[in-house]
């Protein structure tokens, strides 16, 4: 059976990755809880002041680059986002924290065995009793949040809601917006689009790619990024229409003229960021069913990179 795009939650039918995504606005309330709990707080989690660097691969590295603009914006103290592969040998920092939802990922645990001893590193994956929980000085389980799709949508955003909450964020809009994008109709136009651009600007441009490669794992559809004043600067001419230009956040002031003048389609709301990034990943399920594709069996993608060593 083909579930369909159009019901309010998964349809029958639907598999995990359909039942995974519409489990995140629960979650997220877990993660804040879990990061706001005074009687028995997170170890492990960046101080304020320190000096940090975010590591992942993939999903993880994009919601790094999101929680690194976010603590910055917060003024926790300067943060970098790195691909673990591209981490820069002999730079100084406090801790470094790894976002890995399996705790297996081959670039993760060789810079952490590097690093061993020289900076403080805390681990922030899904899978207990994996090789990143002896490879780091600290972890923080969110196991409640793991999964068993190899497309990743809960445990990236549960990391990042659980981050933001630690930042002294309030989720409660975001957890209402993120209940409400888990079960609103899909516009058929969207669906059925041939192309799809996602914009952000400050902490969702990481948003912004993770929205692409989302469409790109699950789907197999044609998606590029940009930070939003980017657009203009060249990849708006691709734009036309049954083209979706897709806004995370704010938009600037005259694109949704520009991208009118293109004949494209321009998506924008009032949500949270974090919440429109549920919509996209429903529409990722939905254009892959479309297509003939099992979102639950991506192609070419396993749920971990591991790597032969040498």
């Amino acid at each position: 059976m083909t579930p369909s795009h159009g019901t309010d939650g998964p349809a029958v039918g639907a598999g995990h990755t359909l039942t995974e995504i519409a489990s995140q606005p629960e979650l997220w309330a877990r993660a804040a809880a879990l990061a706001t709990d005074k009687q028995d707080p997170v170890a492990g989690l960046p101080r304020p002041g320190e000096r940090v660097a975010v590591v992942g691969c993939g999903t993880s590295w994009f919601v790094a680059q999101a929680y690194a603009a976010l603590r910055e914006q917060a003024g926790h103290g300067w943060t970098d986002a790195f691909a673990a592969s591209e981490f820069p040998a002999g730079r100084a920092y406090d801790r470094v924290l790894a976002l890995t939802r399996s705790g297996t990922t081959t670039e993760v645990l060789g810079l952490l065995a590097a690093l061993r001893g020289t900076v403080a590193c805390t681990a922030v994956t899904g899978t207990p009793g994996s090789p990143v929980v002896a490879a780091a000085d600290e972890t923080v389980m969110l196991d409640f949040a793991d999964e068993t799709s190899v497309v990743q949508t809960r445990f990236a955003t549960t990391t990042l809601a659980m981050l933001r909450a630690h930042l002294g964020e309030d989720l409660d809009t975001v957890i209402r917006d993120a209940a409400l994008a888990a079960v609103d109709p899909l516009p058929e136009p969207l669906v059925a689009a041939e192309q799809f651009t996602f914009l952000g600007t400050g902490w969702t441009v990481g948003l912004a790619a993770e929205a692409a490669l989302k469409m790109r794992e699950a789907a197999g559809a044609w998606t590029e990024s940009y930070p939003a004043m980017e657009y203009r600067h060249g990849p708006i001419s691709i734009a036309a229409p049954g083209r979706v230009t897709w806004v995370l956040g704010p938009v600037p002031d005259g694109l949704t003229d520009d991208v009118a003048a293109t004949g494209g389609r321009l998506v924008a709301t009032s949500a949270d960021p974090m919440a429109e990034l549920v919509r996209v990943q429903r529409l990722a399920a939905a254009v892959a069913y479309a297509r003939g594709l099992d979102p639950d069996h991506p192609r070419h993608l396993t749920r971990s990179v591991v790597l032969e060593q040498e």
